[in-house]
């Protein structure tokens, strides 16, 4: 079991083995062996007990044991069993005996297995014929493909212009361009549960494109298509929320009794905060000149991740004079049932001394 612990201990070593969860990356090491790279085989000949037991003596030349290593690797244990260096295995096996899993040169082969597709969002894109690139794949970036992924090519914009960025701080302010599923996959590990506010703005879902539509994106779902590709971004953006967080998403008649539907499966329908009714067009305006009722309006649908929790600050909006506003109640401390309704400007006279609103008035409004 020691033999185990150190051999992973020594390959931890190299960050090219480890995936960012800390986990030992097989295909990376096999392939390293194969090519027996010169880091791996100082990595192993530095230990006592690795050395000992994966390389040999040789006419005075030290040698690596490839095959006894790439048996220790591919073993489903990670470690050969303590009583015998032989196991009962089941599965395909080539000509020669040896399993077809512990082969190099077998493949599983399908059409356009070693092509890329050329993939496109746009509306344009749905009949054109498709486009495949022939790119074989080696080993090693296939391990690249299927391990985490991290931010790259990032840039930093100040006063002083852009520079590449080497690392990323708490206060950094981030703009990042990318498919959101995979951007907000990425960014559960450092701010889950620490987001206060989330704002969408998603694809709607029309029956048909518009013409008055302005943003080059797929808007055309089908409902199921549409509800999938919401709930997978709703799901992880309950995850970012904070305790007293929220999430707005903004939608059009479309959509909005869908996602509103949605939205309540995934954050409880007791976290539902408000329907926010926000004015889009002008019943007066070049878009509504075809008969009928006309749509003026889009919604925001307001979650809490728990509505006890969130608070809101008050916002106030500057307004003309309202000529409904011109009481007061005079004994507001009083229980309600014994408060008293009085005229503003009555309050206002005898508050000044004067008699009436009309002395008030005249002593205070000078002719025009």
């Amino acid at each position: 079991m020691r033999f185990l612990q150190e051999l992973e201990e020594a390959l931890k070593g190299d960050a090219r083995f480890v995936s960012q969860d800390g986990r030992l990356l097989k295909p990376v090491i096999r392939d390293a062996a194969h090519r027996l790279d010169s880091a791996l085989l100082e990595t192993l000949l530095s230990s006592p007990r690795l050395g000992t037991h994966l390389f040999k003596e040789v006419g005075g030349y030290t040698v690596f044991d490839l095959e006894k290593f790439m048996w220790v690797v591919n073993s489903k244990e990670f470690l050969p069993d303590s009583y015998t260096s032989f196991r009962n295995k089941i599965g395909l096996s080539a000509a020669d005996g040896a399993l077809v899993s512990s082969l190099n040169d077998v493949s599983l082969v399908w059409p356009y297995k070693d092509c890329v597709l050329e993939g496109g969002q746009d509306k344009e894109d749905e009949k054109r014929d498709e486009v495949f690139y022939n790119e074989t794949l080696a080993s090693d970036e296939v391990a690249r493909l299927l391990a985490p992924k991290a931010f790259v090519n990032a840039v930093r914009y100040d006063s002083d212009g852009s520079s590449a960025v080497t690392e990323l701080n708490e206060d950094d302010n981030l703009i990042i361009k990318g498919n959101n599923l995979l951007v907000l996959s990425s960014l559960v590990e450092r701010f889950e549960g620490k987001v206060k506010c989330i704002y969408i703005d998603p694809p709607y879902y029309f029956h048909a494109s518009k013409e008055q539509d302005t943003f080059a994106y797929n808007s055309n779902f089908k409902k199921s298509t549409w509800l999938t590709f919401m709930e997978k971004r709703l799901r992880i953006a309950k995850r970012l929320l904070a305790p007293d967080g929220a999430v707005f998403a903004q939608i059009s008649d479309d959509g909005v009794a869908e996602l509103h539907l949605l939205m309540k499966e995934i954050f409880g329908e007791e976290n539902f905060l408000n329907k926010i009714t926000v004015r889009t067009k002008s019943p007066s305006g070049f878009a509504s000149v075809n008969a009928g009722v006309f749509e003026t309006a889009e919604y925001v649908l307001a979650f809490g991740k728990d509505k006890r929790r969130w608070t809101f600050n008050t916002q106030y909006v500057e307004t003309g004079w309202d000529s409904n506003y011109k009481f007061v109640v005079v004994n507001k401390d009083d229980p309600f049932e014994d408060w008293v309704v009085s005229n503003i400007y009555d309050i206002l006279a005898e508050q000044h001394g004067f008699d009436s609103v009309a002395a008030m008035r005249k002593r205070w409004v000078k002719p025009s």
